[in-house]
């Protein structure tokens, strides 16, 4: 788990200095769509170097995975609950300022959300290599005959993944003591795992306690924020989740780049 602000500055999104890159993601001081060819556009003296990663939400049906995804994008909120038919993917751009270097990059996430219903009951969903639109359910299906050249959907949004974000609902107990099972799953040391807990702002009903809360991150060592309440500015309330995710993505991408490098330089002194 990386401490928090120690890759990124954790409130340049409140900063001056900020104000010209945020634009590019506002419109209207509300946060823009970007469709899946779509990009933030800066002015020409400007060089921003864009980072992509590709983010599983993982989590029971009804914990609010849909929910989390629209609110990370700055999207209306469903005014119901439904079940995702499919799988849905939603691109998310947020700039960060890194704080050793100072450098600035654009961390463009892609969210993928599949209904726990598809990936129970469906093994013939389009796999991975196929482009998605943006937030868009994907239904298309292909012959049964084809099955065993396609990944099943968990597949699809586990293959390449970058992070997995686990969510629980404060109000829902069994969600949260899922959460093992879940991350247990998730044993690749490469992925960043960042667990969520949604509701939380119905504490009259709340199920899970702080002392569940801490004893989970004790044990699993995984980040774990909340998520809940009215909508701010679009920024103030998604910039703790997207600056932790954007911080350990980082991170680990420092890591696996060190990790890459050091065989090689073993590799040209065994040479010389």
């Amino acid at each position: 788990m990386v401490p928090p602000g120690s890759a990124i500055i954790s409130d340049w999104h409140l900063c001056k200095e900020s104000k010209g890159y945020f634009n590019s993601i506002l419109h209207k001081k509300r946060r823009k769509k970007f469709g899946l060819l779509e990009s933030p556009v800066m002015p020409p003296h400007v060089s921003v170097d864009t980072v992509h990663y590709k983010v599983f939400v993982s989590g029971k049906g009804g914990v609010g995975k849909t929910t989390l995804a629209a609110r990370l994008a700055g999207r209306n909120l469903p005014s119901m609950h439904h079940e995702t038919t499919g799988i849905e993917t939603t691109v998310v751009y947020w700039p960060a300022k890194l704080r050793d270097s100072g450098r600035v990059l654009f961390f463009r996430l892609q969210l993928w959300d599949c209904g726990e219903n598809a990936l129970r009951r469906f093994d013939h969903l389009l796999p991975v290599g196929f482009i998605f639109p943006s937030y868009t359910a994907i239904r298309e299906v292909v012959p049964k005959h084809s099955m065993s050249s396609r990944p099943s959907s968990l597949q699809s949004c586990r293959e390449q993944a970058d992070a997995v974000l686990f969510l629980f609902s404060f109000i829902d107990r069994t969600s949260f003591d899922d959460l093992s099972n879940q991350t247990a799953k998730w044993n690749d040391p490469s992925v960043v795992k960042v667990v969520i807990g949604t509701k939380f702002d119905l504490f009259m009903h709340c199920d899970v306690s702080e002392r569940d809360v801490k004893e989970f991150q004790e044990t699993w060592n995984l980040p774990m924020l909340r998520m809940g309440g009215e909508v701010t500015d679009g920024l103030g309330d998604v910039a703790p989740i997207l600056n932790c995710l954007a911080e350990n993505l980082w991170h680990q991408e420092c890591l696996m780049n060190t990790t890459a490098v050091r065989p090689c330089l073993q590799d040209c002194a065994t040479a010389l």
